[in-house]
């Protein structure tokens, strides 16, 4: 078996406040491997959106090791762990987070003007295709649905391949009807691009797609 692209060893996450010392994850190990699903569930303020963060490299532990593609994140500088992230890691919030001056077409391929590449018009037409808003390439953010706009969000972060793809709530913000058709084109797209999945999720139909659920209580992972 190859090594996971997600490694967690021990994981501890504490915060000051003004009186004490709040700790959001205790003892939190897990792995998570090439192609792999994975759904983190629990109730709010459990501690799933930091876990998440940590294992994308976007905060760090107080306590534990993090394995990202075989890279010790503790050894990694903020630097380079943004470059990391840039060449090999995607994410899709529940609030779209796309810019709204850029069309539909731009935000697509927004990550390669951030990287530097060319743009590549043909393959983000392709993906707009494939999440069936050709017809909408030219629209602005503002001219478009939430669940449009959450298309073009999974467009943007299938474009540039990535090995790992980070979801925090990918349906939080849709309708039922809306957010099953998200739901089908993420696993599309998974399955067609061979994409780890690591999803933040209240949606039980999104957890029960996933190869395992990891169920967070008390930062901890209870199952």
């Amino acid at each position: 078996m190859s090594d996971p692209v997600i490694k967690a060893d021990h994981l501890v996450k504490q915060v000051s406040t003004a009186n004490d010392t709040l700790t959001i994850l205790q003892d939190v190990s897990l792995q998570v491997n090439a192609g792999e699903s994975i759904a983190l569930v629990g109730p709010s303020g459990a501690g799933k959106s930091t876990l998440m963060t940590l294992l994308a490299g976007l905060d760090v532990p107080s306590q534990g090791e993090i394995h990202l593609l075989g890279q010790p994140l503790s050894q990694l500088d903020e630097e380079a762990r943004a470059a990391l992230r840039c060449e090999h890691i995607s994410f899709v919030f529940q609030s779209f987070l796309l810019i709204p001056t850029l069309t539909a077409i731009e935000n697509v391929m927004l990550p390669f003007l951030i990287q530097g590449q060319d743009q590549d018009v043909a393959r983000a037409s392709q993906l707009l295709e494939q999440v069936g808003l050709a017809g909408r390439a030219h629209h602005l953010p503002s001219q478009l649905s939430g669940g449009e706009q959450q298309r073009v969000a999974l467009a943007r972060a299938f474009i540039s391949q990535p090995k790992i793809l980070f979801a925090d709530e990918p349906t939080g913000n849709l309708d039922q009807q809306t957010a099953s058709k998200i739901v089908e084109l993420l696993f599309q797209l998974n399955r067609e691009h061979g994409t780890t999945l690591v999803l933040v999720t209240h949606d039980q139909t999104l957890a029960e797609r996933c190869d395992r659920t990891l169920k967070i209580a008390a930062g901890k992972v209870a199952s």
